[in-house]
């Protein structure tokens, strides 16, 4: 029996603050690159991840920039994973709008972050523990491009 492979890992812990998103999404970019994703995906990633970084520094933090927040890039030979890491309480997951593109929620001020996040990647899930929220984002690697790496 074969143990799954260990992934690659990069972590990032930023203060609470939106521009620092830029960095995220840079490092977004670079993982990208090595993951051999296209420029779509890379695109798909970034927004995703700069989202979730969003709503931890906003939602999570209240944008107090005494507190961080963690990412890390898991880079496996088959899929990227995201994890991104706030102290916030969380949030009802029965109260998000599950399509924010409809008639009735098209004029909606908030809660498009997660839409964007699930349109963008493979599997998003959320954690709510004492600690804070966990967010992971999955984007799964083409399978040609995970055969030419083999």
């Amino acid at each position: 029996m074969s143990e799954a492979p260990k992934p690659e890992v990069i972590r990032l812990s930023l203060p609470s603050r939106l521009e620092l998103l830029s960095v995220l999404d840079r490092v977004s970019l670079s993982v990208c690159e090595r993951m051999g994703f296209d420029e779509d995906t890379t695109t798909q990633v970034g927004m995703g991840v700069v989202e979730a970084g969003t709503n931890a520094v906003q939602h999570g933090h209240k944008r107090d920039a005494s507190l961080n927040f963690e990412i890390e890039f898991h880079m496996y030979p088959d899929k990227l994973e995201i994890h991104v890491y706030d102290r916030g309480k969380g949030f009802d997951m029965q109260r998000v709008v599950p399509d924010v593109t409809t008639p009735e929620h098209l004029f909606d001020m908030r809660g498009r972050g997660i839409f964007i996040m699930r349109s963008c990647c493979d599997d998003v899930t959320f954690s709510f523990s004492d600690a804070g929220t966990h967010c992971v984002l999955v984007k799964n690697r083409p399978a040609g491009r995970i055969a030419a790496d083999a």
